[in-house]
C-alpha cells in the first residue's frame, strides 16, 4: 500500500521539536517501510516549502500560510489542493484529530483520523470550557473520516461518544514502540532519590500536584532531587506566560533548591536521564496514552503514573507500575518513599515493566494491527 500521513510534527532536524504524536509516527512509520509499503508525511505549519526523500519515506513540508481574514478556511483548503494535486497514487490518508485540520476538505483518497488527542477531548477530561469554533472545525473534520484508531479503549470511546460517532468504525491500536531502541542492561542502576518527570510542563501535566508531592517526599528523604524535562508552556488557569516562573513563585525556597528544570532535551538525552532515574513520576490529568510512560518502563523504570482512564490499558496497579489519582497527594508520596526504602521492589516493579510493554507495545506486532485496518477500510 502507499500511505499517506498529515501531521502538525514529525522527528526530523527540519521539522522543528516535536511530541509524542510525531513520535508515534515515526515508529510506525519506520516498520511500514521494512515491510515494504511505500510512505509519504506531509508536515504543515512548516517555515518552507519542500520536498525531499529519506530512509524510503517521500517528505512534503507544506510552508504556513496568513491570510488577512479567515486563515482557518483557506490555509485547509491550500492543505487540500496540494494533498490532492501531489499525492494522486495515495491509497489512504491517515490524520489527527487535533484542531480539526481535516475540516472543510474534499480529499481524493479515504482518510482514517487517529485520535491522538482534539481539544474536545482534552476539554471534556480536563472539565474546562471549549471554545465553539474549536469544537466546530473538530467535528467538521472527524465526520469526513471512513474510519477511526485511538492509542486507549478510553480515548477512543470517549472521542467516539463526544462527536456522536459509530462506535462500530473505531479500532483500538496503541502506540508502538522499537524496543531495540530502548535498552536498559542494568536496571538495578540509576541515581538514587532522584524522580524524574518528562513532558510539557503544563498543568494538564500534574505537575503542581508533583511539586506537592516531592515537598513531602523531601520531609523523609531531604536528599530527593526532582528534574522536569519539556518545554515550557502558558497557564490557562493564572494567564501567566511560563508554568516554570509559576512553579518557581509558589513553591518554598528549601524545595525549589532541589527541583531541577532542563527544558527541552535532545531525544539521546532524554534516554540517558530515564536510564539513570530511580523513579519516573506522570500524575497527568490528561492523555490519550502517554508515551513517555511506556517509553520509561521499556526501559525498565519504576513508574508512579495516574490512574485515569486511559491509563488502565498501560499498567497493572503494584504489579508493572503504580496508579494513582493526580489529586492523591498522599499515596503518590507512600509510592516513592517505598521504592526509594525497597531496592527489590524497584527492581520487580522495572522487570515486570519490561516484560509488559514487549507484550503490548512491540512495534513490532503492532504494524500488522495497523496493516489489517488499513486493508480492511480499503475493502482488501
Amino acid at each position: 500500500m502507499h500511505i499517506a500521513y498529515l501531521t502538525p510534527e514529525y522527528p526530523h532536524e527540519k521539522t522543528g521539536h516535536s511530541g509524542g504524536m510525531g513520535t508515534s509516527i515515526k515508529n510506525l512509520v519506520s516498520r511500514l517501510v521494512v515491510k515494504g509499503h511505500q510512505i509519504t508525511i506531509v508536515v504543515y505549519g512548516q517555515k518552507t516549502q519542500e520536498k525531499f526523500d529519506e530512509n524510503g519515506i517521500h517528505f512534503h513540508l507544506i510552508k504556513q500560510k496568513k491570510y488577512k481574514i479567515g486563515g482557518f478556511y483557506f490555509y485547509r483548503k491550500n492543505i487540500e489542493n496540494y494533498i490532492n494535486k501531489h499525492l494522486k497514487n495515495v491509497d489512504l490518508l491517515e490524520a489527527p484529530d487535533w484542531t480539526g485540520i481535516t475540516a472543510f476538505m474534499k480529499l481524493k483518497m479515504p482518510l482514517i483520523i487517529r485520535f491522538h488527542g482534539s481539544d474536545t477531548y482534552f476539554c471534556h477530561v480536563e472539565n474546562r470550557p471549549q471554545k465553539k469554533k474549536n469544537k466546530y472545525f473538530e467535528s467538521n473534520a472527524v465526520s469526513k473520516a471512513q474510519a477511526y484508531i485511538a492509542p486507549t479503549q478510553f480515548a477512543g470511546s470517549t472521542s467516539m461518544r463526544l462527536f456522536n460517532l459509530p462506535m462500530d468504525l473505531l479500532k483500538v491500536i496503541p502506540y508502538g514502540l522499537d524496543l531495540s531502541q530502548f535498552i536498559n542492561e542494568d536496571i538495578s542502576n540509576y541515581n538514587p532519590f532522584t524522580i524524574l518527570n518528562v513532558g510539557t510542563l503544563i498543568r494538564k501535566k500534574g505537575v503542581f500536584q508533583l511539586v506537592q508531592v516531592f515537598e513531602k517526599v523531601l520531609e523523609k528523604y531531604p536528599q530527593s532531587q526532582l528534574t522536569f524535562i519539556g518545554g515550557d508552556s502558558n497557564d490557562v488557569q493564572t494567564g501567566a506566560h511560563s508554568t516554570w516562573e509559576l512553579i518557581q513563585n509558589i513553591t518554598p525556597p528549601l524545595v525549589l533548591e532541589n527541583i531541577n528544570y532542563l527544558g527541552k532535551v535532545p531525544y539521546s538525552q532524554v534516554q540517558e536521564h530515564i536510564r539513570k532515574a530511580h523513579v519516573c513520576v506522570y500524575p497527568s490529568l490528561a492523555e490519550t496514552l502517554g508515551m513517555v510512560t511506556i517509553e520509561s518502563m521499556a526501559m525498565g523504570k519504576a513508574v508512579v503514573n495516574t490512574n485515569i482512564g486511559w491509563a488502565q490499558d498501560l499498567i497493572e496497579d503494584r504489579v508493572d507500575g503504580y496508579m494513582h489519582h493526580p489529586d492523591d497527594i498522599d499515596n503518590y508520596v507512600t509510592s516513592i518513599n517505598k521504592l526509594f526504602s525497597d531496592e527489590k521492589e524497584v527492581n520487580r516493579i522495572g522487570q515486570n515493566a519490561i516484560n509488559s510493554v514487549a507484550s503490548k507495545f512491540d512495534i513490532n506486532h503492532l504494524v500488522e494491527e495497523n496493516v489489517k485496518f488499513y486493508q480492511y477500510v480499503l475493502g482488501l
